[in-house]
């Protein structure tokens, strides 16, 4: 129904709740995370498949008119694009799912939690997959609904609590914010389908209606992306988490936001590219030095880290408003390497947390004579996060700054360059606390983490080597994302053709 990609992932949601129950009565342990590790194996080969087909035939569109010959019906449009986001999130719910598995030994409620895993990446892909607004918003709310949840997962402590009402409020702020966008946009053209949405703004002229629906789009879309100054959410649910929550979240979920500024500021509102560029650049300025100044003065590990996305996310703006390929491609690619980077950090801080029972960086000094291991991946990490070559976040920083400066934006490349050096400095300053300072009374007491722990993060270690090493494969792709973002006339004519 919604291609087999997501109709395995939901199927796979509706039925782990089920399993867990059977497991619980027959006392058969690991079932529910036996089936939920097999529920991104078989989506991973759905998206392999999809892939292909997108290569081989182009854009992929599947339409179910209800009522029939409707404008309003549902619409499925998949191309390199969406399969490229699609591939991020599946990659990230795999492994944050295989290193949940020892990680939430002692935790009840873990066939739910599962569930949710499956279910925010559905509501993910769902999003990237949507060919019109309706669709789009149904599996916004099924992501943002799970993600409530999984933030307060560990419902026995009060700060999980506190963050995920937080984030319920302001996420919810956000979705009404977007919705009322929609209905601007329907009570303009007669159609939420955005094909045909594209070629009927194509033809207005600047109105107060049109820039107020564009304005909503960008807050409530910024706001799940943690765009300043509607970032105040994502400190405290990234903190509050479970770290491998905090992975998905940062590096899958909060990029959806992103990719609903990239398809829509491309795709419906190109007749209005200036008014938009200008609005972005001042909030990636904002989001840039918000994020890196503050996460200069943080201590908890995983508010540091949620600092830094916020930062991160300032530098894929910066790519968007230079509206280039190559800006584009650098965002997007940015993207991947800040996933797999982030992922792998907020991983080795919730193995330092399981082992030291702590979060504290002061806390956490001389870690690296107890957990080698560990901290020489989240050594490895936080220098690929400072955007030191030859590691994979260096590629693609650098092909936003260059397309900054061939789009004449070279204050805000320069704005960029400083930020860079910010974020060098408190990266610093931790491989300096790890490695260097005296062990505390508590890491003193640690171990190092369990293999099936180890793993997901080794994982994630050699593909920041990897990419970074031989980046062209991985950009290459990122860059048929981007100028399938860029071929508007591709996207409306796959549907109307």
């Amino acid at each position: 129904m919604f291609t087999s990609l997501v109709d395995a992932l939901l199927l796979f949601t509706v039925t782990t709740p089920g399993l867990g129950l059977l497991a619980h009565k027959l006392n058969w342990k690991r079932l529910v995370e036996t089936h939920a590790t097999l529920g991104f194996i078989v989506a991973l080969i759905f998206l392999t498949d999809i892939y292909r087909e997108v290569s081989a035939n182009g854009i992929l569109v599947i339409v179910s008119d209800f009522p029939p010959n409707s404008p309003i019906g549902v619409c499925l449009e998949v191309d390199a694009l969406s399969v490229f986001m699609a591939a991020v999130y599946v990659l990230i719910g795999f492994i944050v799912t295989v290193y949940s598995i020892q990680d939430l030994d002692g935790d009840t409620g873990v066939p739910g939690y599962f569930a949710l895993l499956l279910g925010i990446t559905a509501g993910m892909i769902g999003v990237v997959v949507a060919g019109d607004l309706f669709t789009l918003f149904l599996f916004w709310e099924i992501m943002c609904v799970c993600s409530y949840a999984l933030v307060a997962f560990r419902k026995e402590h009060w700060a999980p609590v506190e963050a995920g009402f937080k984030y319920l409020i302001m996420s919810g702020v956000g979705s009404l914010t977007t919705l009322f966008a929609m209905t601007l946009l329907y009570g303009m053209t007669g159609t939420l389908n955005m094909a045909l949405l594209s070629k009927a703004l194509s033809g207005l002229v600047g109105g107060p209606w049109i820039y107020l629906a564009l304005t909503l789009f960008i807050v409530g879309f910024g706001l799940q992306a943690g765009m300043v100054p509607f970032h105040t959410w994502l400190p405290d649910a990234h903190s509050a988490a479970p770290a491998p929550v905090s992975a998905i979240l940062s590096g899958a979920m909060v990029m959806t936001g992103i990719y609903g500024l990239i398809r829509i500021l491309f795709l419906l509102f190109t007749p209005f590219l200036g008014a938009w560029r200008m609005i972005m650049s001042v909030f990636d300025v904002l989001t840039m030095f918000t994020g890196n100044l503050m996460a200069l003065l943080q201590d908890d590990v995983k508010r540091l880290l949620a600092f830094s996305t916020i930062a991160n996310v300032g530098y894929i703006l910066l790519g968007l408003a230079t509206s280039s390929l190559l800006g584009l491609t650098g965002s997007l690619f940015q993207i991947l390497n800040h996933a797999i980077v982030k992922v792998l950090l907020f991983l080795c801080t919730g193995a330092f947390h399981r082992q030291a029972k702590t979060r504290s960086l002061q806390e956490l000094a001389g870690i690296k004579r107890r957990m080698p291991v560990t901290s020489t991946l989240f050594i490895l990490g936080i220098i690929a996060l400072a955007g030191i070559p030859p590691l994979n976040i260096f590629w693609s920083e650098w092909a936003i700054l260059i397309a900054s400066v061939e789009e004449g934006m070279l204050t805000f490349s320069i704005v960029m360059i400083a930020n860079l050096v910010l974020s060098v400095a408190y990266c610093l300053r931790v491989i300096q606390t790890i490695l260097l300072k005296e062990e505390t009374s508590l890491s003193k007491k640690a171990s190092e983490a369990p293999a099936l722990i180890l793993l997901p993060i080794f994982v994630l270690g050699a593909l920041c080597i990897a990419i970074g090493v031989y980046p062209g494969p991985f950009r290459v792709v990122a860059e048929e994302a981007a100028q399938a973002a860029l071929n508007i006339q591709a996207y409306v004519q796959a549907v109307l053709g």
